[in-house]
């Protein structure tokens, strides 16, 4: 390290130590937050329309494929608390809340399976992406962002890379030279956000070499949310399950003890939201947007 790196790290330095002092001072204004600034969010207008235009990037090195796909679930218990967690079927392996909904549905009962399916799993990918144009946020134009979307969206990728029509040419979208720029269009459909109006352009390079070196460098590793440490133990899901269904701290219940404490209609159930759920087709649509109400309201409550 020469005298320039040495007085380069003086001044950075003071001003972490004057950030840090500051905290110290005043710890009332230091704010946690739970928002994530590598993710690009869709903001839409007054009437919950919106729209712009990505570009999916290719795959990060070290990475297995350019996105990754994440099972999670979110539900409202009868206790009033919220259980969101990441679901451990993403790796493969067994989940609690996978083998009580798998018990509730072949008891027979049409109540358990209507509460099988309030707590089903919901899956979202997350990819990177540039933002080419963004009207709501412009100076999110040309930033590489992570971007997590639902199976509608991944529909449309899929509908690319193997084209129903013989006369279409299979387009890899996340190719920096061959790909294709994504308009994304989000209008309000019964109360909730419905991307059917999306749809890719024509293939097209994405800029040119040193642009396409500048975004490729400031892409994000997707192989962390599929790191075991961002996913709880199955004891540990289960005890936050029998928490969420019957205030129980002990993770002791069997899928079937719970299954028959769950057996009850369901118009008998306490009513606790104090805002209506999304419906189970709304759910179906674009997990993502519902995932995010179920953690909004969480927080909220």
């Amino acid at each position: 390290m020469d005298i320039q790196a040495l007085r380069k790290m003086r001044n950075s330095d003071f001003g972490a130590i004057s950030s840090a002092f500051e905290k110290v001072a005043n710890p009332q204004s230091e704010q946690k937050s739970f928002t994530d600034d590598r993710f690009w969010r869709l903001e839409g207008d007054k009437a919950g329309n919106g729209t712009a235009t990505l570009r999916f990037l290719p795959r990060v090195e070290g990475d297995e494929l350019p996105w990754v796909r994440i099972f999670s679930h979110g539900f409202q218990g009868p206790t009033g608390k919220w259980y969101i967690e990441n679901s451990l079927t993403t790796l493969g392996e067994n989940d609690p809340v996978g083998e009580l909904n798998t018990t509730l549905w072949n008891s027979g009962s049409e109540a358990n399976k209507e509460i099988a399916r309030k707590q089903k799993r919901r899956l979202s990918f997350t990819a990177n992406v540039l933002v080419v144009s963004d009207p709501k946020h412009p100076e999110n134009e040309g930033k590489v962002f992570l971007w997590k979307f639902g199976k509608k969206i991944f529909d449309k990728i899929m509908d690319k890379a193997r084209p129903t029509f013989e006369d279409e040419k299979p387009v890899n979208v996340f190719d920096f030279w061959e790909g294709a720029n994504f308009k994304l269009r989000m209008r309000k459909k019964d109360g909730y956000a419905n991307y059917d109006e999306s749809a890719f352009m024509e293939p097209a390079p994405i800029g040119t070499d040193d642009e396409i070196v500048k975004y490729a460098s400031a892409q994000h590793k997707l192989s962390e949310f599929t790191d075991r440490k961002n996913f709880k133990s199955y004891d540990e899901l289960k005890k936050k399950l029998n928490e969420v269904l019957s205030g129980d701290s002990f993770a002791s219940k069997s899928a079937a003890q719970i299954a028959e404490d769950e057996d009850r209609p369901v118009a008998q159930a306490p009513k606790i939201a104090s805002k209506p759920a999304p419906s189970p087709k709304a759910m179906e649509e674009d997990d993502d947007d519902v995932m995010s109400y179920f953690e909004k309201i969480a927080k909220e409550d």
